[in-house]
């Protein structure tokens, strides 16, 4: 009996439409990830061919990221990922460029949230939070409002694409206004690098922060922008890697592997988003159908405004029964996610959806379903199945 469950187990089919959280590596940069592991094992900062032969591709790799995104190779710092690029930049610029206030939004990943909150315990700091309206997208008026607050140095922290509910800020009106005021301007582009073009000279944030595991490269590393002669010190002090902004041995097998699957992204971003839009707009025509009553958290059911990536929906559901929701998903091989991945463990409902959904709604189950160029409307027709199912039983 128990080998029965195990083989049920093993045959179950499986879809994972969770690619907000994290992506399937693709295979070239498994390959170039082991060959890095292979031959290219000697430390970058030695000065014999093993570690220039290292220190060269890191370079090579910054300058691949650089060029596709019309940057200069100096402003491109690898990091462990995005959690700390956002906090290298927003820490360094208290610290170091005399900010004074940030001024933030309530939904913004923990990354940021967090961060800013200890930085005012630890700095005394002004933080401010600019206002949304209904679909959970920011008030331009009332950010302008608060630019002109006071005659503080100010940053803004805002993300390009939500995690949660996919709206797309924009953030080429947000730098100009940053701009006109004087202000500095960073963004979490987590969910955006690898899936949207960037042209830093057309677009020209102050800091960004990017995670190679977002668009099919390795975990454990990504990338900060910080835009040059801001002034800057290091977070990590020691060595003089990163060209002293980040002490420490590079790891080298996840640079490489980032340069890849960035490159890859890039290489083949208008067939795939292509693909991807037509799997989100799938996805939107059949769980309208199946389901009456499902309705879209923020924009995301908004093809033009929101990222082609991902759906958040709010299913009519009663508090008792969605409990179960997530485990009958699990069970069915089925893999998405209430809230964020990050914070799906704390017991604690998601932050974000808070900030727009009435206490009601909020004790009826929100899924986030997110997709990759690994997925197919096969995969989408077995989930709508088994959500009707759950619905019905």
């Amino acid at each position: 009996m128990l080998t029965n469950f195990f083989v049920a187990i093993i045959s179950m089919k499986k879809v994972y439409l969770d690619n907000a959280s994290t992506t399937q590596v693709r295979e070239s940069v498994i390959v170039k990830m082991q060959d890095a592991l292979g031959n290219f094992y000697g430390n970058p900062s030695s000065t014999h061919s093993f570690g220039r032969s290292a220190k060269t591709a890191i370079e090579c790799a910054r300058k691949t990221i650089a060029k596709y995104m019309n940057a200069h190779p100096s402003e491109i710092i690898f990091t462990s990922g995005g959690t700390e690029a956002d906090n290298m930049i927003l820490r360094c610029a208290v610290r170091d460029l005399g900010v004074k206030t940030i001024i933030t939004s309530k939904i913004e990943h923990h990354a940021v949230t967090h961060t800013v909150e200890d930085i005012k315990r630890e700095f005394g700091i002004q933080l401010l939070y600019v206002d949304l309206d209904e679909h959970g997208s920011i008030k331009m008026s009332h950010l302008e409002a608060l630019l002109q607050k006071d005659n503080t140095k100010k940053l803004v922290s805002l993300m390009h694409i939500n995690n949660e509910l996919g709206n797309k800020l924009d953030i080429a009106a947000v730098c100009t206004l940053c701009a006109d005021n004087n202000a500095l301007f960073h963004s979490d582009t987590v969910q955006s690098i690898g899936h949207y073009n960037w042209d830093i000279q057309q677009t020209p944030v102050d800091f960004m922060a990017a995670a190679a595991h977002k668009f099919h490269g390795p975990k454990g590393v990504g990338f900060a922008y910080i835009k040059r002669n801001t002034g800057i010190k290091p977070m990590i002090s020691g060595g003089a890697q990163e060209r002293g902004c980040r002490a420490g041995t590079e790891s080298f097998h996840n640079i490489v592997g980032l340069e890849e699957a960035f490159k890859a992204a890039y290489d083949n971003l208008d067939e795939e988003s292509a693909y991807i839009t037509g799997l989100k707009e799938y996805f939107i025509a059949k769980i309208t159908t199946a389901i009456p009553g499902v309705k879209f958290n923020g924009l995301s059911g908004d093809i033009d405004k929101s990222t082609y990536t991902l759906v958040n929906v709010l299913l009519p559901v009663d508090e008792q029964k969605a409990l179960m929701l997530l485990f009958h998903l699990d069970m069915k091989g089925i893999a998405c996610s209430q809230g964020s991945a990050c914070q799906s463990g704390s017991g604690k409902g998601s932050h974000v959806l808070s900030e727009i959904l009435s206490d009601e709604d909020m004790k009826k189950p929100s899924l986030r379903f997110s997709f990759s160029k690994y997925n197919t409307k096969e995969e989408i027709d077995y989930t709508i199945v088994m959500l009707k199912e759950f619905m019905a039983g």
